[in-house]
């Protein structure tokens, strides 16, 4: 087990000119590189689209081989007080290059987790220590990040990798590592994904233990998912007052496939739009099921809640 590696890492991007998507800012990040200089940057994006593959091979693309020794990387969800701002960032913020580019990169992964207090002491390093040092922040919600270091960065914006995107990585990743994908397969890594290439590898890493020849079934089950169909079932059986039977629907997902309460309704509101009802109908879904996840989020019964929930259902027509 030494030599494992997980298959985001084994397949990550060595270069920026590697990264699938985002085209547009992989453009701006290469001119930088052939600048040999660049602004404070913020990485905004959901997650698993690219953002800290994009620092570290910016990093490596204007550093070369020794690029670890120009670049601190925190995980600002982690140490995200204003001791290491005023701690470790500052020491290494001050400190001069021995590189031919000027400057070294500070990279702050989750740099939404950081405190206001510690968020406002960075702002003055990052004036203060721009002549030796630039940094970047990567984000999943750019709103935390307060607008006194908004202001100091260029802002780029990630998207949702596009279905051909993660199709195109996901048969290179297959083609390597021996494995098939039937065509149904392919779509239930799109569907558990949402444009999130990370989340792909690693439910096509996780049922590649079921065997090499990858089905559908395998990709929910290795990743907890139910399939789209029978939270279908289960919603137009309540929708046909048989509570009973969505019921029983209900229990056998949360225990065979072993989903949170969460899970089922992010699915269940997923599948809102395949329902034979009318608009009328799909608003009154809507409503009943944003208020059901507010009740997990509080802590209340998992089971228990979203057995009201297919009774409010009932009541929908």
């Amino acid at each position: 087990m030494a030599d494992y590696v997980p298959w985001t890492e084994k397949y990550r991007p060595r270069a920026l000119c590697d990264i699938v998507g985002q085209t547009d800012i992989v453009k701006l990040l290469s001119a930088y590189v052939k600048e040999k200089n660049m602004p404070n940057l913020l990485f905004a994006g959901p997650p698993g689209i690219g953002k800290t593959t994009a620092a570290i091979a910016l990093a490596r693309d204007l550093y070369g081989e020794n690029y670890r020794d120009c670049i601190l990387e925190l995980n600002a969800s982690d140490e995200r007080g204003i001791d290491v701002v005023r701690g470790k960032i500052k020491d290494f913020a001050r400190t001069v290059s021995l590189e031919s580019v000027p400057f070294k990169i500070i990279f702050l992964d989750e740099a939404d987790s950081l405190t206001n207090d510690a968020q406002n002491a960075l702002r003055r390093t990052m004036e203060v220590y721009v002549g030796v040092t630039r940094f970047i922040l990567s984000a999943n919600y750019s709103s935390k990040i307060i607008e006194p270091i908004q202001s100091r960065c260029s802002v780029f914006r990630f998207r949702p990798l596009q279905p051909e995107e993660v199709k195109h990585m996901l048969s290179r990743v297959a083609k390597e590592e021996g494995v098939t994908l039937d065509d149904k397969a392919v779509e239930a890594l799109l569907y558990i994904s949402e444009g999130d290439m990370r989340r792909a590898i690693n439910a096509l890493q996780g049922a590649s233990m079921h065997g090499k020849k990858i089905t559908s079934e395998m990709v929910y089950k290795s990743a907890s998912r139910a399939e789209p169909a029978e939270i279908k079932e289960m919603m137009e059986l309540a929708l046909a007052r048989k509570f009973i039977d969505a019921r029983k629907k209900l229990h056998k997902l949360m225990v065979e496939y072993g989903m949170s309460g969460e899970d089922v309704l992010l699915q269940m509101y997923r599948t809102v739009d395949q329902l034979s009802v009318g608009e009328r109908e799909k608003v009154a879904i809507v409503d009943k099921i944003g208020e059901y996840n507010f009740r997990l989020v509080e802590g209340a019964n998992e089971t228990l809640q979203i057995e009201a929930l297919l009774a409010q259902l009932l009541m929908v027509k």
